[in-house]
């Protein structure tokens, strides 16, 4: 153990007071045997008391008992494992403090392919003539997700996921509201760039706030679902953005799913809660400060179990915080690798998205309503393998743990991931060349549910992983990879029209299934058998507690 996580200042807590359970003072704790090191950092970031291994004396924090010379710094830690404030909470506890994150993140999802269906419309309003153009108007939304997660997430690691997922909310709120009211090519690309940066902040964020919340026990049912969001919601947009099209207007599309984000804001207001660590115990010194000022200053400095020596200024994890997620991404093969093969997938879900609605009307010349209802082919995968595979994913990470000696490692999260990966090459064989008149409608579809499930297979088992490996700079990992994923999001449907004209549907798919494939199973399988000899060459893979960046 690095002498670092030594330390021989007290440890402020409250306990209650012997006798009155009701009754509780602030005490002091005081390390006795500062040679011992106090909780493992993987303990400290899964919420665990600090000192659990330290012999410790505890007295009534007044005049009587205190002696100022003692100490002049006070750390500040939870209140043991049961602390009320503590973040780290049971799977029961997701939809208390989750749901609403996940809600944001749905409504976000949805959004970026809801006006898919309404194109031609748009196109026609506006007179756009070129592909190229309509499908940038369309996919700028997506490349708002490669921007956006490189700020918010980083400043969701200074001032707290609340603070942040809340501000970013209202930015999406008051652009796809505009989005309505756009008059010309121009204003509508601009707007929707704008709404997508607001609403980026739930797929990055949302996976901090998990790792804040869940052990690593609970964590990968607790990511499975929440990473559900960003596959299922784009898959569902259309229907929706299909039917309302149709009925009314493609302003609508906008308007009907701002009133949607309006009603989560509210809710947010009241139920969405602080769960980042480090920022939740920076509130509480400022408190004990506080407290402290109205009787006697008995220390010259405050801290938590999260900062260094001498606190933090503003500018010095602002900057830290902004820069961390390009960082990750130029010196972390685990974020190359994984960013690479999920913005495949990511990449292939939008081309699918927009392709599916030409297929369809010109293949099998269906109306625009009915052309909707196969997006839930995406969804039924997209859903069904979600929750088999939530379920899968802590079975086999207890089970490996406890082979293990009760020690869990990221790698866990990837056997079940394998063989189900292979769904994405083999549905981009079936949909490409099933996509003929004198093949049955059905066979695209098939080909869509499989293609939905190998993505997301991977997707929530790579998601769960970089969790796992870098915890509370999840944030930031996220972001390293979404802004990859989300670019491929945004290029994928601009050349696909052009790559289906030259080539047809089932060379076209041939290509996309053979990268895939190549891409997929072998960075899978890599990770499994030497992933823990990767994240060992990795500072911030290994030592998950919160430190300066060099």
């Amino acid at each position: 153990m690095d002498s670092s996580w030594q330390r021989s200042a007290p440890v402020f807590r409250t306990q209650p007071e012997k006798g009155n359970e009701e009754n509780t003072k602030s005490v002091l704790i005081e390390e006795i045997k500062p040679s011992i090191t106090p909780s493992t950092p993987q303990e400290l970031t899964q919420g665990g008391s600090c000192t659990s291994s330290v012999s410790a004396t505890a007295k009534t924090f007044d005049d009587s008992h205190a002696n100022p010379t003692e100490a002049d710094e006070l750390i500040v830690d939870w209140d043991g494992p049961d602390d009320p404030h503590n973040p780290r909470k049971s799977l029961d506890d997701i939809q208390e403090m989750g749901g609403d994150s996940c809600r944001v993140s749905f409504i976000s999802s949805i959004s970026s392919s809801m006006v898919a269906p309404a194109a031609e419309q748009i196109s026609q309003e506006f007179s756009i003539h070129s592909g190229v153009t309509l499908s940038m108007v369309v996919s700028c939304y997506v490349l708002a997700y490669a921007v956006g997660p490189l700020v918010l997430s980083p400043l969701s690691e200074v001032y707290g996921r609340s603070r942040v997922l809340q501000i970013a909310n209202l930015f999406f709120l008051a652009f796809n509201l505009a989005c309505g009211f756009a008059q010309n090519t121009s204003q509508l690309a601009v707007f929707r760039f704008l709404s997508g940066l607001g609403g980026s902040a739930p797929l990055s964020v949302g996976g901090g706030t998990l790792s804040d919340m869940f052990a690593a026990e609970d964590r990968g049912k607790a990511i499975s679902i929440y990473s559900v969001a960003p596959l299922v919601g784009p898959a569902i947009g259309p229907i929706a953005g299909a039917f309302i099209a149709q009925t009314t207007t493609w302003r609508w599309v906008f308007w009907s799913s701002t009133i949607a984000d309006g009603i989560v804001q509210l809710f947010g207001l009241w139920f969405l809660q602080e769960t980042y660590p480090p920022v939740l115990l920076e509130r509480k010194a400022a408190k004990i400060r506080k407290q402290m000022d109205s009787e006697k200053r008995l220390y010259t400095s405050f801290r938590t179990v999260y900062q260094s020596k001498g606190g933090r200024s503003w500018e010095e994890p602002f900057t830290e915080a902004l820069i961390r997620p390009f960082i990750l991404f130029a010196q972390e093969p685990i974020i190359q690798l994984f960013g690479l093969y999920l913005a495949l997938s990511y990449g292939t879900v939008y081309l699918t998205i927009t392709t599916l609605p030409q297929i369809y009307s010109t293949v099998y010349h269906e109306k625009i309503s009915i052309v909707g209802l196969h997006y839930l082919a995406l969804g039924l995968g997209f859903s069904l393998t979600s929750q088999i595979n939530s379920r899968l994913l802590d079975r086999v990470y207890v089970y490996y743990k406890d082979k293990n000696g009760g020690v869990g490692k990221p790698e866990y999260r990837l056997p079940v991931s394998i063989p189900v990966s292979l769904g994405l090459p083999i549905g981009l064989l079936i949909a490409g060349w099933g996509a003929r008149e004198n093949v049955h409608w059905i066979v695209p579809d098939i080909g869509f549910v499989l293609i939905a499930a190998g993505i997301v297979a991977a997707f929530q088992a790579m998601q769960t992983y970089i969790v796992d490996a870098f915890t509370l700079y999840a944030a930031s990992a996220l972001a390293a990879v979404s802004c990859f994923r989300s670019l491929a999001g945004f290029a994928f449907p601009l050349f696909a029209p052009n790559m289906y004209q030259a080539l047809g549907y089932g060379k076209g798919n041939t290509i996309l299934a053979a990268i895939s494939f190549v891409l997929g199973p072998p960075t899978l399988w890599l990770f499994w058998k030497y992933g823990e000899r990767i994240r060992n060459m990795s500072k911030r893979a290994k030592d998950v507690r919160v430190a300066p960046m060099k």
